[in-house]
């Protein structure tokens, strides 16, 4: 992604200041978004703050309504329903109700207070996103959004607290790291094409179908156990995507 960050300036066309500050905006929602994320991965149960940090998907249609004027239609919007229900059970333990509410009943929690506040942040973060690419090249707009990102947690890495562990994550996971560099960058080049194509209450739901396929990678792959809960949710939004299709 830094080399997309130096590589493609040279052909930026015009750039009013509101598309900036749209990219800025947009890039500091994503860049909390992954700091508050890492905060609740790194303090609580990922069985908890994993479904939690999915609740953007529940603000995006209602902002995506109230701000944008988007309209859903019923099979869209019960499409939507489905993945948002897949996504938050695909982490959970058994189908019991206690089970169910388990995420909830720990709301004084500090890394469950920092999975809901970044799934709030990022679907603020998605409207922006979304305000920017109908008004300025998707490309280009992803250019100046990845920018601005690197700028912001590059200022943030410079903290004395992170002295020295960005060389030593390098030499522990460079060829992690170098993998993961095009696959993010291709993640964030087509969800963005997919933004100008379609409604923001649509595009960020069906984003979610990353769960399954992680499902499934970590089946044919990574030897883990598939589950009947998985199975299960996999499928809610498999048929979530569905609907939203012919929606």
């Amino acid at each position: 992604m830094t080399l997309f960050v130096f590589g493609s300036g040279k052909d930026l066309p015009d750039l009013s200041v509101r598309s900036l500050l749209l990219a800025a905006a947009a890039a500091v929602c994503f860049v909390l978004y992954h700091w508050f994320t890492g905060v609740a991965y790194r303090e609580g149960d990922l069985s908890i703050t994993y479904p939690l940090a999915q609740t953007a998907m529940l603000y995006v249609p209602l902002w995506g309504v109230l701000l944008l004027g988007e309209n859903l239609t019923l099979v869209g919007g019960t499409g939507i329903l489905l993945i948002v229900a897949g996504a938050y059970c695909i982490q959970l333990r058994n189908l019991s109700a206690g089970e169910f509410l388990r995420p909830f009943a720990q709301l004084n929690n500090r890394s469950v207070q920092a999975a809901l506040l970044a799934g709030f942040i990022y679907s603020i973060g998605a409207i922006i996103d979304k305000t920017g690419v109908d008004s300025y090249s998707a490309y280009h707009f992803t250019y100046v959004l990845v920018f601005f990102m690197l700028s912001f947690m590059s200022l943030n890495l410079v903290r004395s607290c992170y002295r020295g562990r960005v060389l030593a994550e390098w030499r522990q996971s460079r060829k992690l790291i170098l993998w993961s560099g095009p696959i993010m960058l291709a993640s964030f080049l087509s969800f963005r094409f997919g933004l100008q194509l379609s409604p923001v209450s649509y595009a960020v739901p069906v984003r979610q179908v990353s769960l399954l396929i992680g499902v499934l990678i970590g089946l044919l792959f990574l030897g883990e156990p598939f589950g009947r809960i998985r199975l299960m949710s996999s499928g809610l939004i498999l048929l979530g995507v569905v609907f939203v299709w012919h929606g």
